[in-house]
C-alpha cells in the first residue's frame, strides 16, 4: 500500500501528563479536547480519548472519571499516538511516511502504554515488598517484539485499523522490525518465554542480561557455505528500550586485595569501567502486569578519553580504555581460542554478575528503608542463574555482603549458599544445569581468573575450603581412597593442592601404627616368650611398615592446567539445582553431579522446559488458533493450555480433519513463498514439509538428517520415474541454523547440506519428489513462520546428550508431527501425545556408554547402506569440495575427531528405517491429521506458564500479585 505524506497539522492536540509526586514525564495520547486533573499519585482522565468512549459515557456505560486502568485506546487516539511519534520523537526524515518509519513511530506508541503499566507494576511491588525473582542469562532470545506486545495487550485489531487509516498494512510494518540479537539457541529463547509467563501469570520477577551491540552473527550462505557478518540490529534504534542513565555500577577488572582496618579486604587498582542499565519492558497477556528485563552496556568516563594522545596522533591510545569497556557488550559469544576471547567472555560474565546483584541489593536496600536486615535478604530475593555463565554472582554476592555491607563470612555464606537441615525457604541462588556436554561445564583458568578477579579468586577458595570441610564430614577419614576420589570429583579447583589444614588432617593418622603395634604387643606379652626368627622378623617389619603408610594425598599434576569448575561452583554455592527435562535430570543425578546428589539429594529438582503458547500458537498460528478456540469452546486455552486436551475427543472428527487441513496448507503455502525469498527455491505445498531447524551442532546430528536425504536421492536416481513415485512420498527437507564462527566440523555440515541441496534441486528427473532448502540466518522470525506449516519436524540427537529441547514443544503444539530418539523432552512428549503419534528410532541414553566401547574395541560393523551412503559423497557427484574430514570422522574406532562419537552411523539404519514408516503415514492424510490434532493436544504439558508455576512454587517460593 503506498505511503501517505502528511504533516504535524494532521493529527490531534497531545498532552504531556506528569506523575505529580514523583515529576516524571509519561506521554499519554488523548484525543483532541480531553481535560485532565491529577489526583495525588495518578492522573484521572475526565473526558473520552475517543467518539466512540464518548458515546459510551453518554449512554451511562462508563463513569465521569475513569481511571487509566480502564482506558483502552481505539484505533483514532493510537492513529494520533503513531503520528505524533512520526513527528516528535523521529529517526527519519520528515517527509514521508514510509514502513522503517512507520515501524519506529508504532512501536514507540506501544511503548507509551507499556511504561504506563511497567510503571504502575513496579511502584506497587515497591509499595508492598514483595518477595521477587531475578533471572540471570547470558541470552536471551526475543524475537520481534510488536506483533507478541500489542497482542498481549489486546490491541492487534486497533492497531492493524490505525495504520490502515495512515496508508501501512500491520503485517508489512512489523516485518520492518528487527530480531533483537541478544541471544543464540535454546538457552535464550527459554529465557524469553519464562518471562512471558512470568508477566502473563503476574509473578515479580525481572531478567538480567547484556545488550549486545552485533549479537552473535548474521549468516550468509554462499557457495563455500556460511559467512559471518556482525548483526546491525541496532543501526536504527531499538525503540523497545529506555536508557536509565541514572542506573549505573562500577564494575571493576584486574588490581590487587589489600587488608585494611580490622582485617577487612579491599580490592583496588586495576581496571573500572560502568555498567549502565537499559530497560525493555515485557508485557503479560490480558493483564496490566509488565515487568522489566534490565540489559546492561558497559563505558568508561569521558576523562578516560586522553585528548592529549588523541591530538599528538596516538588515536588509538586515546579512545583504548573507552573501547576496552564498549567491546564486552559487542558480541554474544566472542571466540575464546585465543587468551583476549576468553579474557572477555569471563568478562562478559563478571559484568552481568556484578551490576545486576548491585541492582538487586540496592533495590533491597530501597525497599527495605530504616529497617534494613541482611538476616531476612532472601526471604525477599530469588536469583536464578540460567546455566553456568552468571556462576560468579555466588562469589560477587558474598563480596559485596562482606567487603562493602559489612558482614561476616559466615552471614554471607549462609544468605548465599545451600540449604540446611532440607530447608529450601533461606538461600538465595540457585541453578539450572542445561547440558550434560563436558566442553559446556565451563572450568576458567584460576590464572586468569586470579589475574581477572583477584578477590573473588579469594572468596572460591574459602568456598571450596567450606566444601571439601563438608565433604570429609560427610564421609570421614577411615576410607581415604574413596575420599580423594570423592574431592577429587567434587572439589571446585580442579588439580590444585587441598588446603593446609585439610591436607594435615588427612595425613596425620589419629595413632602412629608403630605405636599401635607396640602397646598390643605388651598386651600380648606371655611368660613363654620365644625368639622370633629371622623369617618373623621380616614379616614383622613390612606389616609396621604397611600399618605406618597413608594414601598419597592429590598431587597437581604440572603438565595440566589449574582450572575453577563453574558448574561445581554452582552446586556447592546454591540452594536448589534442577535439570531441564525428566530424562535430563537423572542423567545430572546418576551421573553429571553424582557425587553431589549423594550428598545432598533433596538439592536436586526436575523442571521440564516449557514454550509460552502467546508467541508459539495464538500470535504465529491464527489460522490453527481459530480452530483451537472453536473446538476447545474459548480462548482459556492461551493461558490454560491443559483445554487442549479438549481436542482429543474430536481427533476423527472429519470435520475439524478438514478445518485443520486446510488451515495447514494456508501456511504452507506461506512457507513455500517465504523460501522463495530467501533462497530462490521454488518448492511444491502439496509435500511434506519435513524440518530440522536449530544450532549446527554434531550431537544434534544434522549430518544424519542430510545422510539419510543422500540415501534417498540415490534411491531415487536408481529408479525409474514411476517406482519413485510410488515409494517415495514428496519431501521439502528444509534446514536452518547457525554453526558457531570457530566450530570448524558444524561450519562443513552447513556446507555439505548446501551442496545436496544444489545437485538435488537442479536435478530435472527428481523434480518435486525432493528438494533440500538450508534457510540462511535462522532467528525466532524465521520459526514463527516455518513451524505452523511444517508436518514433520526432527529432533534426533544422540540419546543423553540433548538436555531438553524447546523447539520440539513449538513444533508439537502446532501440530507438526516428531522424529526423534529418546532424548531430552522427547520422552515426555512421546508420553503426553501417544506412541503411535512419534516416530521413534535409536539407541537409548543407557546404551551410548556400551556402544561407544564396542567401537573402541573395534567390534562395530557398520551397516552396508551407511558405506553406501559415504561412497557416494566421497564420488564427488555433490561437489568437487573435499569431504574427507567430515565422512573420516564417522570412521576409524579413537581418536579426536574420529570414531563416530555420536553415533550417526548405528542408528543409520534405524533411522531410514523409521522414515519409511513416515512415507506410509503420510499417504493416509485421514490417519496423518489425526496423528496432527494429537500432537497438539498432548502438547499442553509443555506450556511456560506450567514451568513457572514450578519454579515459582519449588525453587523461588514466590507467589502472583
Amino acid at each position: 500500500m503506498a505511503s501517505l505524506p502528511f504533516s504535524a497539522t494532521s493529527f490531534h492536540s497531545t498532552f504531556i501528563c506528569f506523575n505529580y509526586k514523583a515529576r516524571n514525564p509519561n506521554l499519554f495520547f488523548l484525543k483532541k479536547g480531553s481535560r485532565f486533573t491529577f489526583s495525588r499519585r495518578k492522573f484521572i482522565i475526565k473526558s473520552v480519548a475517543s467518539d466512540q468512549r464518548q458515546d459510551l459515557k453518554e449512554e451511562g456505560q462508563i463513569t465521569e472519571e475513569a481511571s487509566l486502568d480502564t482506558f483502552v485506546p481505539d484505533s483514532a487516539s493510537i492513529a494520533s499516538s503513531i503520528k505524533y511519534h512520526s513527528e516528535f520523537t523521529p529517526s527519519f526524515a520528515p517527509d514521508h511516511f514510509e514502513l522503517p518509519k512507520a515501524f519506529k513511530a508504532t512501536a514507540e506508541s506501544v511503548r507509551d502504554s507499556l511504561i504506563i503499566n511497567w510503571n504502575a507494576t513496579y511502584a506497587y511491588y515497591e509499595k508492598i515488598n514483595v518477595k521477587q525473582a531475578y533471572y540471570l542469562s547470558m541470552e536471551y532470545l526475543q524475537g520481534r517484539a510488536l506483533l507478541n506486545a500489542i497482542g498481549n495487550l489486546e490491541l492487534t485489531g486497533a492497531y492493524a485499523e490505525a495504520l490502515k487509516k495512515l496508508g501501512h498494512n500491520l503485517e508489512d510494518v512489523a516485518r520492518e522490525e528487527p530480531d533483537a540479537a541478544l541471544g543464540n539457541g535454546g538457552l535464550g529463547r527459554l529465557a524469553s518465554c519464562f518471562l512471558d509467563s512470568l508477566a502473563t501469570l503476574n509473578y515479580p520477577a525481572w531478567g538480567y542480561g547484556l545488550r549486545y551491540k552485533y549479537g552473535l552473527f548474521k549468516q550468509y550462505i554462499t557457495k563455500d557455505g556460511q559467512e559471518e557478518v556482525a548483526e546491525n540490529w541496532l543501526e536504527m534504534g531499538n525503540p523497545w528500550e529506555i536508557v536509565r542513565n541514572d542506573v549505573s555500577y562500577p564494575v571493576k577488572f584486574y588490581g590487587e586485595v589489600i587488608s585494611g582496618p580490622e582485617g577487612i579486604k579491599e580490592w583496588v587498582g586495576g581496571e573500572d569501567i560502568t555498567a549502565v542499565a537499559y530497560d525493555v519492558p515485557i508485557p503479560g497477556y490480558k493483564t496490566k502486569t509488565t515487568i522489566n528485563l534490565r540489559l546492561w552496556s558497559t563505558k568508561v568516563a569521558l576523562e578516560k578519553f586522553d585528548l592529549s594522545a588523541f591530538n599528538a596522533g596516538d588515536h588509538a591510545k586515546a579512545y583504548s580504555a573507552m573501547k576496552n569497556a564498549e567491546k564486552i557488550c559487542y558480541i554474544l559469544y566472542p571466540g575464546d581460542e585465543s587468551l583476549e576471547g576468553k579474557t572477555l567472555r569471563l568478562k562478559q560474565q563478571y559484568t552481568l554478575c556484578s551490576a545486576s546483584l548491585q541492582d538487586i541489593i540496592a533495590r533491597y536496600e530501597r525497599r527495605s528503608g530504616e529497617f534494613l536486615n541482611w538476616e531476612i535478604f532472601p526471604e525477599k530475593v530469588a536469583v536464578q542463574m540460567n546455566d553456568t555463565h552468571p556462576t560468579l554472582c555466588i562469589p560477587e554476592l558474598i563480596r559485596i555482603l562482606i567487603d562493602v555491607k559489612g558482614l561476616s563470612w559466615e552471614q554471607a555464606w549462609n544468605i548465599t549458599q545451600s540449604y540446611i537441615n532440607g530447608d529450601l525457604s533461606t538461600r538465595t541462588v540457585a541453578y539450572t544445569n542445561h547440558t550434560v556436554l563436558p566442553e559446556a561445564l565451563e572450568k576458567w583458568s584460576l590464572e586468569l581468573m586470579e589475574k581477572l578477579l583477584p578477590r573473588h579468586v579469594e572468596i572460591i577458595k574459602m568456598i571450596d575450603e567450606e566444601l571439601v570441610q563438608t565433604i570429609i564430614d560427610e564421609y570421614g577419614t577411615e576410607d581415604l581412597d574413596m575420599l580423594q576420589e570423592k574431592l577429587k570429583q567434587m572439589r571446585i579447583l580442579d588439580n590444585i593442592e587441598l588446603p593446609e589444614s585439610v591436607a594435615e588432617m588427612i595425613a596425620k593418622p589419629e595413632k602412629s601404627s608403630v605405636e599401635a603395634i607396640e602397646s598390643t604387643e605388651e598386651e600380648d606379652v606371655s611368660d613363654e616368650e620365644t625368639e622370633p626368627t629371622a623369617e618373623e622378623d621380616e614379616l614383622e617389619e613390612e606389616e609396621i611398615e604397611e600399618k605406618n603408610e597413608v594414601p598419597p594425598i592429590i598431587e597437581p599434576d604440572p603438565k595440566l592446567p589449574k582450572l575453577v569448575r563453574m558448574a561445581n561452583l554452582c552446586v556447592a554455592g546454591g540452594y536448589a539445582v534442577n535439570g531441564v527435562a525428566e530424562i535430563h535430570s537423572e542423567i545430572v543425578k546418576n551421573e553429571v553431579f553424582n557425587d553431589f546428589y549423594e550428598m545432598w539429594p533433596e538439592k536436586f529438582q526436575n523442571k521440564t522446559n516449557g514454550v509460552t503458547p502467546r508467541r508459539w500458537i495464538r500470535f504465529c498460528n491464527p489460522d490453527l488458533s481459530k480452530i483451537i478456540t472453536k473446538w476447545t469452546g474459548s480462548e482459556d486455552w492461551v493461558v490454560n493450555t491443559e483445554k487442549l486436551v479438549t481436542l482429543r475427543k474430536f481427533a476423527d472428527n472429519e470435520d475439524l480433519q478438514s478445518e485443520w487441513r486446510e488451515a495447514k496448507r494456508r501456511n504452507k503455502v506461506k512457507v513455500a513463498s517465504f523460501l522463495r525469498e530467501k533462497t530462490g527455491y521454488i518448492v511444491n505445498p502439496d509435500a511434506m514439509f519435513d524440518v530440522q531447524v536449530k544450532r549446527i551442532h554434531e550431537y544434534k546430528r544434522q549430518l544424519l538428517n542430510i545422510m539419510g536425504i543422500v540415501y534417498r536421492y540415490k534411491k531415487m536416481k536408481e529408479m525409474s520415474h514411476e517406482e519413485r513415485k510410488a515409494s517415495f512420498a514428496p519431501r521439502v527437507c528444509i534446514f536452518g541454523g547457525k554453526a558457531f564462527a570457530t566450530y570448524v566440523q558444524a561450519k562443513r555440515i552447513v556446507k555439505f547440506i548446501t551442496d545436496v541441496g544444489a545437485t538435488v534441486n537442479h536435478d530435472p528427473e527428481i523434480g518435486d519428489l525432493l528438494k533440500v532448502v538450508f534457510v540462511p540466518d535462522y532467528n525466532v522470525s524465521v520459526a514463527e513462520m516455518l513451524i505452523p506449516g511444517s508436518e514433520l519436524s526432527q529432533h534426533i540427537s544422540t540419546a543423553g546428550m540433548e538436555a531438553s529441547g524447546t523447539s520440539n514443544m513449538k513444533f508439537a503444539m502446532n501440530g507438526c508431527i516428531l522424529i526423534g530418539t529418546l532424548d531430552g523432552a522427547n520422552v515426555e512428549i512421546r508420553q503426553e501425545v501417544g506412541e503411535d503419534n512419534f516416530f521413534l528410532f535409536g539407541a537409548e541414553a543407557h546404551e551410548i556408554a556400551g556402544l561407544r566401547k564396542e567401537r573402541a574395541e573395534g567390534k562395530f560393523v557398520p551397516d552396508p547402506r551407511f558405506e553406501e551412503v559415504k561412497s557416494y559423497v566421497r564420488s564427488g557427484v555433490f561437489s568437487p569440495y573435499n569431504y574427507e574430514e567430515l565422512m573420516g570422522s564417522l570412521e576409524g574406532n579413537e581418536g579426536y575427531g574420529r570414531a563416530d562419537y555420536f553415533l550417526v552411523g548405528k542408528d543409520f539404519p534405524s533411522y531410514i528405517e523409521c522414515q519409511d514408516k513416515v512415507d506410509e503415514a503420510y499417504r493416509d492424510q485421514k490417519r496423518w491429521t489425526k496423528m496432527s490434532i494429537l500432537n497438539t493436544a498432548g502438547s499442553y504439558k509443555f506450556s511456560s506458564d506450567r514451568t513457572i508455576h514450578e519454579y515459582a512454587r519449588d525453587i523461588w517460593r514466590i507467589d502472583p500479585v
